[in-house]
């Protein structure tokens, strides 16, 4: 697995602007699990918004975050995003109770 973690330099929002900004982009990211995209979360924090991304392959999170993304999200937020990417290939899984070795099933 693959993890792209997504900052925008941005006020914190109140909750529920939050719950409601999140709500509206939700069926974008929907659909990005048919092109490899696992979970993502949202952030809004002291630090600024935007989100943990959970990605099957790093191909899938690049093809994601383009230039003309960045552009996009730089319009739509005022500020251009920073996007670190990190392998994953250990998960602790406290709710399945599990712990997720990449490559082992």
């Amino acid at each position: 697995m693959f993890i792209a973690i997504v900052q925008i330099p941005m006020e914190k929002r109140p909750r529920d602007a939050a719950v409601e900004a999140a709500a509206k982009s939700a069926p974008t990211y929907t659909a990005l699990g048919a092109k490899g995209l696992l979970r993502k979360y949202y952030l809004n924090g002291e630090a600024g918004g935007g989100g943990v991304y959970l990605w099957r392959s790093e191909a899938a999170a690049r093809a994601w975050y383009t230039p003309e993304w960045e552009k996009r999200m730089a319009a739509a937020f005022g500020a251009p995003p920073t996007v670190t990417y990190y392998d994953n290939h250990v998960v602790v899984d406290n709710e399945a109770g599990a712990v997720r070795v990449e490559g082992k099933d």
